[in-house]
């Protein structure tokens, strides 16, 4: 189930606010409430959203918030989300996109207007993801008779444009109610013709043989520890390329993300974890890959390393 990381513009009224907070180190318990309360009521475009949401801000906003964010502590809320379902990130995940997370997406990957403006930059975000990877797979040829295994994948935005370029798409996700709708989506845009197989697995139970194995947006739901073993077993599918799109992890994004998790949205949502590309890129080479092709794929509310590994 692909998620989209995004952005806060710094022309947001919150970049505009941030300048005038006090001092960090004058910050005490009071005044820091008082901050997260006025911050909280001008992000009214993240009303949608959900944790994965990383406020962009001016650089000096980031630096006058640098403490204050290292005050908070997101990791307790990531307990007792799991604690609330009986597991870890991968029962949280399962748990959030077949319930609030599920009509959150279906409306950001689909064709309704009833989106506000954070949401419907992210749709275009994940779009262009999906457009630059169907040019990696297509540059090379027709993909006509080509087993491609799309793990996590959502409504079908990737899994429907494979098939119809002829390709054998297996298509899985973790989220019973994502597959169902890509089911219905792929029926109603290809007919009978070519549709994928369609499962409700998660990633690391994935098995077979197949020429190419594609996952966008789907790491930011994991740990590093958990998504070298997720890239691991994903390349042990795949014969001649793996695809991958991830949340690049930097200092600045690093800090945006934790500002981001001050503003969890109305309901529970799931953890969000970006990705050093060195730490991608190390996880494929000791499997025996190489990154042969990159990308970045931003607009303003929305970011993502998207890369293309083959066997060294």
């Amino acid at each position: 189930m692909p998620i989209a990381p995004s952005l806060l513009s710094p022309s947001s009224s919150v970049s505009h606010f941030l300048p005038r907070l006090p001092n960090a180190t004058r910050l005490n318990v009071a005044s820091r409430s008082r901050v997260a309360t006025v911050v909280a009521s001008s992000v009214t475009d993240l009303a949608g959203v959900d944790s994965t949401t990383i406020a962009v801000l001016g650089g000096g906003s980031v630096a006058a918030l640098a403490t204050f964010v290292s005050l908070t502590d997101p990791e307790r809320r990531r307990k007792l989300q799991a604690e609330e379902v009986g597991g870890g990130d991968k029962e949280v995940v399962r748990e959030y996109f077949n319930s609030t997370g599920f009509e959150r997406w279906r409306k950001i990957y689909g064709e309704t207007d009833e989106v506000n403006r954070v949401q419907k930059d992210i749709r275009v975000g994940h779009a262009k993801t999906v457009e630059k990877t169907m040019l990696m797979l297509t540059e090379e040829g027709s993909l006509a008779g080509v087993t491609v295994c799309d793990a996590g994948c959502g409504t079908g935005l990737l899994s429907i444009p494979l098939a119809k370029e002829g390709a054998i798409v297996s298509a899985s996700d973790i989220s019973a109610a994502m597959v169902a709708e890509a089911e219905t989506k792929a029926k109603q845009q290809l007919g009978g013709e070519n549709l994928p197989r369609f499962e409700v697995n998660d990633l690391e139970s994935l098995s077979g043989k197949y020429n190419t194995v594609v996952c966008l947006d789907v790491l930011i739901h994991y740990p590093q520890n958990k998504a070298d073993g997720m890239i691991a077993h994903l390349a042990s599918l795949a014969e001649k390329r793996v695809i991958l799109s991830f949340a690049p992890k930097t200092f600045y994004y690093d800090i945006l993300k934790r500002i981001g998790e001050l503003f969890p949205g109305p309901s529970k949502a799931t953890r969000a974890y970006l990705h050093a590309e060195a730490d991608v890129e190390r996880a494929l080479r000791k499997v025996g890959w190489k990154i042969s092709k990159r990308g970045l794929i931003t607009t303003q509310f929305y970011f993502s390393r998207l890369i293309e590994a083959v066997p060294m």
